[in-house]
């Protein structure tokens, strides 16, 4: 039976230094769990592994596709589960990182994903009624539709709302999805820490991502003709960013913005990786828990 180890935990937490680490002392490849970090030229904005951690670790799912391009769920789990044969197969430890809560659970979980296409009459209907002021109203349609689903969704994020009712819409598709076992056995480790530590390593994060040229990235990617109106556009800090370059807030209102969105994000991500979920080994980081979480990891692969 093949063996993954998954990296779970709220954003700015350590997951991809703890992934980096794990997958140099046990010959391993890093397959990204991240929603935005698929994408090209998006690279300071999702806190994409430098070049050169990409060169001392094979990554996989990062830079596949163009900022303009539509990519599903079921798209990246074909592809993590493609991926995770072709690491095994090599002999190397296949390690999904990343916090994106609905990736890593459609491919531990095994979901069976519905293939609904795109419903275009459906979508505009609701995408006019969200710009006539009724986004909230559509998220309470889905709430009592499918309350699973709408409790992972931000109700400020229209186009998943919108994504969602339109998969709803279909009476065959029940609002949990069907699961089948994965075909490997897996270990999750999730990371944590106080509230007011992440808050405080999240805005750091964001004044570094700023200094390295943030602002420039956004533009370039405007440049390119990717518009602000695309989804991975919408994405925390590019969003944000894009408002200044339109000016319509000041660059410090924006940054304030990247920051309190990152804050609210942490808390729809501990909604997916649940701090009393039996099935994640949680470890503080600031207990420096790696010699554990090592030992734990080689009893899992020993098994």
């Amino acid at each position: 039976m093949k063996r993954v180890v998954a990296v779970v935990g709220p954003t700015g937490v350590g997951k991809s230094t703890l992934a980096l680490r794990l997958a140099g002392d046990f010959n391993g490849e890093i397959i990204s769990a991240d929603s935005r970090q698929i994408y090209r030229y998006m690279d300071i904005g999702t806190a994409k592994p430098t070049q050169t951690e990409q060169s001392r670790v094979p990554h996989h799912l990062i830079d596949i596709i163009d900022p303009d391009q539509n990519f599903s769920l079921a798209q990246y789990q074909e592809l993590a589960y493609k991926t995770i044969d072709e690491v095994d197969s090599r002999d190397r430890l296949p390690i999904l990182a990343g916090g994106s809560g609905l990736y890593v659970q459609a491919v531990l979980e095994g979901w069976q994903i519905p293939r609904v296409v795109p419903d275009m009459g459906f979508r505009k209907h609701l995408e006019e009624r969200a710009a006539s002021g009724e986004a909230e109203e559509l998220y309470e349609e889905l709430k009592r539709l499918d309350a699973e689903a709408a409790k992972c969704i931000d109700p400020r994020n229209v186009r998943r709302v919108i994504r969602a009712l339109e998969i709803r819409q279909d009476s065959d598709i029940n609002s949990k999805p069907a699961k089948t076992k994965p075909h490997f056995d897996y270990l999750i480790i999730g990371l944590t820490t106080t509230r007011k530590v992440l808050y405080q390593r999240i805005d750091e994060r964001v004044d570094d991502m700023v200094a390295r040229g943030l602002v420039e990235e956004v533009r370039k990617l405007v440049y390119k003709g990717y518009g602000l109106e695309l989804p991975a556009m919408s994405g925390i800090g590019y969003r944000q960013i894009g408002a200044f370059l339109q000016g319509k807030t000041s660059l410090e209102e924006s940054i304030r913005r990247v920051k309190n969105e990152s804050h609210r994000l942490v808390r729809q991500q501990y909604n997916w990786f649940g701090l009393k979920n039996d099935r994640i080994h949680w470890f503080d980081v600031d207990n420096e828990p790696y010699i554990e979480i090592k030992a734990l990891v080689t009893e899992f692969l020993k098994a």
